[in-house]
């Protein structure tokens, strides 16, 4: 890997060839004949056979430690996203054929498409996104902790976000700690990133895909890819990214209404009504069917998601020029007919104003406030005090068992108080809802466990 990146201003348009090299992050001079896969299809047997994509089983979707079985936890929500992305992908190769290089196939391009929805949550805390704003309100609690870091360091912690957490584990944590992570391609690494920017650089306070700790790797992939930069430093995205966030719509956006409705959460009219409204006419008389309303739905289902891949395909191919450019506003969705946009703002909204806030979500959310409390209550005051005594054998007694439990993913004494801390949000935020859990409650109440 580089250790200095040339000037952005160097940088050349947006090209595929450039855009879908086959090197790998941190292996620069790696041959790419190896064998009959592609080495974006290696990239997708890294990710499947690696233990944070693993964990996705056990953390929640939208509905935290649901009983049901027929519920999506973030794992099934990865795989049906990049089955999605996978078509997205095909179909726009085949849409653009004629400008992709030589050794590059319609297929490959679903294949990266479909690596980048894969991870695209990978980096999610336990218990989704009430996770992230728990972890987020605990830093903001707490300053006693980070008064010795920057501002631009310190908002890693209060702004956690689960897409940063995602590239620092593809990149940095996962296999070959800060020696490149899972080593992946640069197209698939740079596909899965919807906010390509750090958090001090984000625009109008939007999400961002890249810690501080992360941003020379950031730098280096988007040479690499020759993908431009504003003199704000925010990057243009790769453009298959987009087509990773349309898949993640379509997915939420449709199987969230579906979830809501085995809960009790929807009507099952609620839900056929978007999803005919989306589809563009009437597909079944739902009262001349015998079959059952979760068939029904899934029947439906399927043939909208159809639907919004053929016209999320040529909706990328007519913005090709602006997608290149860097210049597109807003995602995909925002360019489709009219009547595809509005009813998937509808589902969205739908998802918003009565599944996001039931009270049965809420509940268990507080729940998973108090368990992700009693563990920074746990981990960062002994990542302070490791940073304060520089000795592991100078700790109080309830610091070293705290690292200890850690094992190797402990940080080491040399260490910043940045890169500490790191550590110690890499360590929970990589829990399953169940691990945090039990922890949690072994933490505060070892005869309870027991």
């Amino acid at each position: 890997m580089p250790k200095q990146v040339p000037n952005q201003e160097q940088l050349k348009p947006m090209n595929w060839e450039n855009l879908l090299i086959q090197d790998r992050f941190f292996l620069d001079n790696l041959s790419v004949n190896e064998s009959f896969r592609s080495q974006f299809h290696k990239d997708q047997d890294r990710v499947v056979f690696s233990t944070a994509f693993r964990k996705l089983a056990g953390k929640t979707q939208v509905h935290p430690l649901s009983i049901s079985d027929r519920i999506h936890n973030r794992l099934l929500h990865s795989l049906e996203v990049g089955s999605v992305g996978r078509s997205l992908g095909v179909q726009v190769g085949y849409h653009i054929i004629d400008e992709l290089p030589q050794n590059i196939s319609p297929d490959d391009i679903g294949v990266i498409v479909q690596n980048a929805c894969l991870v695209h949550d990978i980096g999610n805390p336990p218990f989704g996104h009430a996770g992230e704003y728990a972890i987020q309100d605990w830093s903001k609690q707490h300053p006693e902790f980070f008064e010795m870091l920057p501002k631009n360091k310190l908002g890693d912690f209060e702004n956690f976000e689960g897409n940063a957490q995602g590239f620092r584990l593809l990149i940095q944590t996962e296999n070959h700690f800060n020696e490149g992570g899972l080593r992946l391609t640069y197209p698939t690494l740079a596909s899965s990133l919807k906010y390509p920017w750090t958090q001090d650089n984000r625009p109008n306070n939007k999400k961002f895909s890249v810690n501080h700790s992360e941003k020379h790797q950031l730098e280096t992939l988007m040479y690499r890819l020759g993908i431009p930069v504003n003199n704000k430093g925010q990057y243009a995205r790769h453009p298959l990214s987009y087509l990773m966030e349309a898949a993640d719509d379509i997915c939420y956006a449709l199987m969230d209404l579906e979830d809501a409705v085995m809960l009790n959460i929807l009507t099952f009219k609620e839900v056929t009504d978007i999803f005919q409204a989306i589809h563009g006419q009437q597909l079944f008389d739902f009262k001349s069917t015998s079959v059952g309303d979760s068939k029904q739905l899934s029947a439906l289902r399927g043939k909208v998601i159809d639907v919004l891949i053929d016209q999320v395909a040529k909706t990328f191919a007519q913005n090709l020029n602006l997608i290149m450019s860097g210049k597109l506003e807003g995602d995909i969705f925002a360019h489709c007919p009219e009547h595809i946009k509005q009813g998937i703002y509808q589902a969205k909204e739908l998802a918003r104003t009565k599944v996001f806030i039931s009270s049965k979500k809420t509940q268990v959310e507080i729940a998973a406030y108090s368990v992700l409390s009693t563990l920074l209550n746990l981990f960062i005051p002994a990542g302070f005090e490791l940073h304060q005594k520089k000795d592991f054998e100078k700790l109080s007694y309830r610091s070293q068992r705290a690292l200890q439990l850690m094992e190797d993913e402990a940080p080491q004494s040399s260490m910043s108080a940045y890169d500490i801390y790191s550590r110690m949000y890499d360590f929970i935020a990589s829990m399953t809802d169940q691990h945090a859990s039990t922890l949690a409650k072994q933490i505060s109440d070892p005869i309870a466990f027991y």
